[in-house]
């Protein structure tokens, strides 16, 4: 009778949670790296969210006009209760204030751009949060601890998608404090928010949090050293935050920009969390925006997952 041979097979679930809750051990043992993730966020809406007051541009206490306007000629059509001889400039800076608003709204979906910030600030931790998930497996391979996990059984895919699902949760988690400190700070849900639009917007970072913690896993495989992730974070996170809709709409952008941030999956993602926070539902819009983030999430989790596979080596 030949002797049985003893094999190993792992359990992926038991793998996947192991491997994840290290991850997740280690980030929250760091709480000064967790505080630094919601600083900064926390510094852009409370410094530049309030202080651009591009709604206060259009008060009636900006529009200095002299107390009486004199008006030539009778062929003016004039409100009710004002003198055709005279028009006083109080009613013209009540007149400019009220088109502010009607401005604001029409440019911005919202008369508080502070809101409208705000949703952004979200989807920019979830890129940070995202982005540096490439860092972690740099810092386990100068350790040594990656060369210890391919040893094991385990198998290479438990190994990328814990690094993608930590990501993953951390994005989701520092994204609702963010969305918490921007309520106490003043964001302005919409009449249709309810509790099931959370859950819309734990999809849509979700999908955003696969398709870049993949890719940019696939680009650190091989690195030894933190400065290649460091130099590749450095020069995309700006250029695809400000060719986003995060500080401004799309339509007022110029028009070489405008394709590149309708492109931009960070666009999409915003504007999926302000229809599920502080815009009127568009069912048509939102159902667009997350048909993008799938295709988005399904490409590059493929192609990342690829990459990872194939250099994912001791």
């Amino acid at each position: 009778m030949s002797p049985k041979t003893n094999e190993c097979h792992p359990s992926f679930i038991r793998g996947l949670w192991a491997l994840t809750y290290r991850e997740l051990k280690k980030w929250l043992n760091d709480p000064i790296m967790l505080i630094m993730f919601i600083l900064q966020p926390l510094i852009w809406m409370g410094l530049l969210g309030k202080s651009l007051n591009i709604q206060g541009l259009f008060s009636a206490g900006n529009i200095n006009l002299p107390p009486q306007i004199p008006i030539p000629g009778s062929a003016i059509i004039y409100p009710p209760g004002v003198s055709q001889v005279i028009l006083n400039g109080t009613w013209f800076s009540q007149l400019f204030a009220n088109m502010g608003i009607n401005i604001m709204q029409r440019t911005f979906g919202v008369t508080d751009y502070f809101s409208y910030m705000a949703i952004g600030m979200v989807s920019m931790i979830v890129v940070t949060a995202t982005m540096f998930s490439g860092m972690s497996i740099v810092w386990d391979r100068r350790l040594g601890f990656l060369d210890k996990v391919i040893s094991t059984p385990v198998s290479r895919a438990t190994i990328i998608f814990s690094k993608i699902l930590n990501s993953t949760l951390r994005a989701m988690f520092q994204a609702s404090v963010i969305l918490a400190l921007a309520y106490i700070l003043g964001l302005q849900l919409s009449s249709n928010f309810t509790i099931i639009n959370i859950i819309g917007i734990y999809a849509a970072i979700f999908l955003l949090s696969t398709g870049l913690s993949s890719i940019f896993l696939a680009v650190s495989i091989r690195a030894t050293r933190m400065e290649r992730p460091m130099q590749i974070v450095n020069l995309i996170i700006m250029p695809l935050m400000f060719s986003s809709n995060i500080f401004f709409p799309i339509s007022m952008m110029p028009e070489w920009l405008q394709p590149i941030a309708s492109a931009n999956p960070l666009t999409y993602l915003t504007d999926a969390i302000r229809q599920l926070t502080i815009l009127p539902l568009d069912i048509s819009a939102l159902i667009i925006d997350f048909i993008y983030l799938s295709v988005f999430a399904i490409i590059l989790a493929i192609i990342g997952i690829v990459l990872s596979w194939k250099y994912l080596v001791k």
